[in-house]
């Protein structure tokens, strides 16, 4: 087993490292909450005062963090400082992919290997070890990181060299987000042609229209397997990640000159659903506005 230093314990991150201590490592931990690093203890993580001391030592520094900069900051700031120079960089945070890059280059330059590893599953997942890790890094890298991530997840997928693994989770999640809205579109609509919902579900789930939104994350409460929908759309995916993604989306698709106007549609619904006052409420709950 091994020390791994872990920054970033909130809702993702918390039960990360929980299956990471599980798993037997010796993990150190970080965060700005003291809640959060007392919650971190008592999952058998080891609360330290702050990212360098995490670091030191440790074989595997895992980071989950909000944005880019601040990915940038503990890099450039606690890391390559404290880190060893067998160490490997893992980052789960959801950046833009020319950060990503960026602090990848960065390690190199210090003899260090990193990569991006951003997650789909959402809580529910994080905290049963049931992730799927979407990874950019050299084939050296990723073989470092991989048997850590596996400790968390379910699936583990080099997508490429540094910064395909972000690419992969914006283009999934902008995918996600319009296509909930087009669940949502198609039971509000079943609902006042008279359809009943679960007689829809029925139907569509095992016709063309099926998809993960519906099978899986069905947004109408009782029908299929239990949702946020079920629990009046709190816990789950809040809106505010998912605007945050597709805005990352945007920006990329802006940057390669691609066309995306149902992403863009997406990111102005969900916009204006975070600016009602639903950051918290789970993805789905996007319905509330439709019907």
């Amino acid at each position: 087993m091994a020390r791994i230093g872990f920054i970033g314990l909130g809702n993702m991150g918390g039960g990360m490292a929980a299956n990471l201590a599980k798993a037997g490592h010796d993990v150190r931990a970080f965060d700005l909450s003291g809640d959060a690093l007392a919650r971190a203890k008592a999952t058998g993580c080891l609360p330290v005062a702050d990212a360098a001391e995490a670091a030191e030592g440790a074989q595997a520094v895992v980071t989950m963090l909000p944005a880019g900069a601040h990915v940038a900051q503990i890099y450039a700031d606690a890391l390559f400082d404290a880190v060893d120079t067998g160490a490997v960089l893992i980052d789960c945070s959801t950046i833009d992919v020319d950060t990503a890059r960026q602090v990848a280059e960065a390690a190199r330059a210090k003899g260090l290997q990193a990569v991006d590893a951003p997650v789909s599953g959402g809580i529910a997942a994080a905290n049963a070890g049931a992730l799927t890790f979407m990874v950019g890094g050299s084939p050296a890298a990723f073989a470092r990181a991989a048997p850590f991530l596996k400790d968390m997840g379910k699936a583990v997928i080099h997508a490429g060299a540094n910064g395909a693994g972000q690419a992969a989770k914006m283009c999934n999640n902008m995918l996600l987000g319009a296509s909930m809205i087009a669940t949502c579109e198609a039971f509000a609509l079943a609902e006042k042609l008279g359809l009943d919902a679960q007689t829809f579900y029925d139907i569509s789930s095992v016709s063309s229209g099926q998809c993960w939104s519906m099978t899986s994350y069905c947004p109408v409460a009782g029908v299929g397997p239990e949702t946020p929908a079920d629990r009046g759309f709190q816990g789950g995916f809040a809106a505010a990640l998912m605007l945050k993604d597709l805005r990352l989306a945007m920006q990329a698709a802006a940057g390669a000159g691609a066309d995306t106007p149902m992403g863009a549609r997406a990111a102005e619904l969900y916009a204006r659903f975070v600016e009602d006052g639903h950051a918290a409420t789970d993805f789905s709950g996007i319905i509330q506005t439709l019907r």
